[in-house]
């Protein structure tokens, strides 16, 4: 088993825990990984990108080639436009929440319409989920449930990674992010045929 992931965003929006999250729950599984990031102007809402490979043999580099990434999980639709490159052809791309950090950002139907014509996406406003699941903070986990069904990693140890990721933070930020992540998932499930 091989996932070459892609998480992409603009500082400031979890892409970071997202990637500690499916790095733990990969080590949990027995799996190999290795990870890149990219994140020195994330503090003035700049670009923010993570290459997660998890394998369960040895992975000899950590950065992705192009045409390669069998999955891009982004927060920002502009920054998984930008990896699209990056794409395997049968890859798949999950986000959709704009954060309009630019004067001349483009209109989000467009940006939306672009994901849609993409053969594998889940196009998923993680910030209405969230906050439907009562987790408006949580947008990150409920884009990391999105994608969870494609990750090949099993959803429990998902979980187990959110509970380990935030313990320090206390039960109650716990619970927000695993509702949040469960709202996601549940949502995907109606758009995802691997």
């Amino acid at each position: 088993m091989k996932r070459d992931i892609i998480l992409s965003g603009v500082g400031g929006q979890g892409i970071l825990s997202i990637a500690a999250v499916i790095g733990r729950a990969a080590l949990e599984d027995g799996r190999h990984i290795k990870q890149a990031e990219v994140h020195g102007m994330s503090q003035r809402g700049g670009d923010v990108q993570s290459n997660l490979r998890i394998s369960s043999s040895a992975i000899r580099s950590d950065l992705i080639p192009r045409g390669a990434a069998d999955l891009i999980v982004s927060m920002e639709p502009m920054e998984a436009l930008r990896y699209l490159p990056w794409l395997a052809d049968d890859g798949w791309v999950t986000g959709i929440t704009p954060l309009i950090n630019i004067p001349n950002y483009p209109e989000g139907e467009a940006l939306r319409r672009e994901l849609e014509k993409l053969p594998h996406a889940v196009v998923l406003d993680a910030d209405a989920v969230a906050k439907a699941a009562m987790a408006p903070r949580s947008a990150n986990m409920a884009l990391l449930g999105a994608a969870a069904p494609l990750l090949g990693i099993d959803a429990a140890k998902l979980e187990s990674g959110i509970r380990a990721i935030f313990a320090r933070k206390g039960g109650q930020v716990v619970e927000t992010n695993l509702a949040a992540f469960r709202a996601g998932y549940e949502a995907a499930q109606k758009q995802t045929k691997p």
